[in-house]
């Protein structure tokens, strides 16, 4: 169990993960749980600490999330936020009220109270607030800590049991100084010690592995991501000759990517690695097949099936270990979160399964699977490749799945890449790539009418694939894709480049 944690409890707020990668960023391990967790379960983490996130319900309207007010008996320091701050007040007898002005967006606060939750911050301070109703009237034995001109109580405290809140949002960017607060509540109120680091992280998840292993033995879903390669690295670490890799070319990759594969892990690492050439049988399974979702639910069963196909010429094996990180998770719907699109390796696994599963890293964010590629020792050309989907091209390619198709694609995205790499912006990208629609439009090559594809351009940037923005690349560069692409890729004549934000679209199109 690792040394110290805080929990968060999630109300569906729109932030509940930033607070959970806040929490990290002061190096104390925090995890996410639904409302619905009771005192039990909490009491039985040992968390030193309890948030309660924002939520976009009202407290006192039917059917809002509620929580165990026994949580309150524990004798564990609780921060609530937002919608936290109300549940917290309605609790404890307090008031909450709709508010006269409800108030969106960065608002000054006065900090009446610079001790404990403000310690060390001026009595002036910016803060992102998302809230119509308002604590009216705190419970016994609070103090109000912070107002503003339309909230009466945007902070709150009773010392005596521990119990803070604020109205506002402390884990977004717009709150400049926000993560101190977290910080003074997780150090000066909870007194963690921060132990929770990488490195920390490897030597727990190896004893894990270990525990959960035994004499078993393991194959490993390698496909040469970051994540997946962390996962093997690691599952090697703990348990050696017990693990056999599996890299499958689904016929789904990127160009090129199936060799860089077999050498890296194969020569480099001296990993068993067993090589599937399954491009035909993916192919055929998603001939004719347009609908998202089930893209990646036959691509997600047909890889557990290929490994289980496997995992029996190599005799008995128990486990199957996947590169499953936190975002996976919430996307596919797991705990409060709702279903935004059903990862191969979440959402999209078979029922009937026969290996179970070992997955490390479930409970990690992208920039920290990182990290932890870099303290295993990994190359920089793993631990900084871009993110690529589990189902690969699959969720690029809009529409039917065709090797005519994906060979255009293929092209277009390695000058994608090659470009980006050329321009220095690689490892400042969070992930830059192409999409073909399923449409064609009329162009002019050689002053002859051409009926061709659109090639759309994908960049972002982002901390966590949890929410990202469109890369702003210079004109320059998206000139030099352009010409490339409608150059040397038969059957594109238009390039496009998407402008979207995350939310509203999602990184991927698919």
């Amino acid at each position: 169990m690792t040394q110290e944690q805080v929990v968060v409890i999630d109300f569906g707020a729109q932030y509940s993960h930033l607070i959970a990668r806040r929490i990290r960023e002061c190096n104390v391990y925090c995890e996410i749980l639904p409302h619905t967790v009771t005192p039990e379960d909490i009491a039985a983490r040992r968390p030193l600490g309890i948030v309660l996130s924002g939520g976009p319900s009202s407290v006192y309207q039917g059917g809002a999330p509620k929580l165990d007010n026994r949580i309150f008996d524990l004798g564990i320091p609780i921060f609530g936020i937002c919608y936290g701050m109300q549940l917290m007040a309605q609790a404890l007898q307090g008031v909450v009220h709709p508010g006269n002005k409800r108030e969106y967006g960065k608002t000054d606060i006065q900090v009446l109270n610079t001790s404990d939750l403000f310690a060390g911050l001026d009595d002036r301070m910016v803060a992102w607030m998302s809230h119509g109703d308002t604590v009216s009237q705190v419970p016994d034995g609070f103090k109000i800590l912070a107002k503003t001109a339309n909230t009466p109580v945007a902070a709150m405290s009773c010392p005596e049991k521990g119990f803070y809140a604020v109205q506002f949002h402390p884990e977004v960017v717009h709150t400049p100084k926000g993560k101190e607060v977290i910080r003074n509540f997780l150090f000066g109120v909870c007194k963690c010690k921060g132990l929770w680091t990488m490195k920390s992280f490897i030597d727990e998840a190896v004893e894990g592995i270990k525990k959960q292993v035994g004499d078993g033995r393991v194959v490993c879903g390698l496909s040469g991501g970051v994540d997946s390669s962390a996962v093997a690295a690691l599952i090697h670490r703990a348990v050696g000759s017990q693990l056999t890799c599996i890299f499958v070319n689904n016929g789904l990759l990127r160009k090129g990517e199936a060799e860089v594969v077999q050498k890296t892990f194969g020569d480099n690492f001296h990993m068993k690695l067993v090589y599937v050439n399954a491009e035909e049988r993916f192919l055929t399974r998603l001939s004719g097949v347009i609908e998202p979702e089930k893209k990646r639910k036959i691509i997600g069963e047909e890889f557990v099936r290929i490994f289980e196909e496997e995992a029996l010429k190599l005799g008995k094996v128990d486990f199957l270990a996947q590169g499953t990180i936190y975002p996976d998770v919430v996307e596919s719907g797991i705990g409060s979160a709702a279903t935004i699109k059903s990862h191969h390796n979440v959402g999209g696994l078979p029922e009937n399964m026969k290996l179970k599963l070992v997955e490390p890293l479930r409970q990690l964010f992208k920039d920290e699977v990182r990290v932890v590629c870099q303290e295993l020792g990994l190359p920089d050309d793993i631990t900084w490749r871009q993110p690529f989907p589990g189902p690969g091209l699959a969720v690029r390619l809009v529409g039917e799945i065709t090797k005519e198709r994906l060979d255009m694609l293929r092209e277009a995205d390695s000058i994608v890449v090659e470009e980006i790499k050329k321009a220095g912006l690689y490892r400042e990208i969070w992930q830059s790539f192409a999409v073909l629609l399923p449409v064609r439009s009329v162009g002019v090559m050689g002053d002859q009418r051409t009926y061709a594809n659109p090639m759309v351009l994908r960049a972002v940037t982002s901390e966590d694939a949890m929410t990202a923005d469109w890369a702003k690349l210079p004109y320059e560069l998206l000139e030099q894709i352009s010409r490339r692409v409608i150059n040397e890729v038969a059957g594109v004549n238009r390039v496009l480049y998407d402008i979207s934000s995350k939310p509203p679209s999602t990184i991927e199109w698919e």
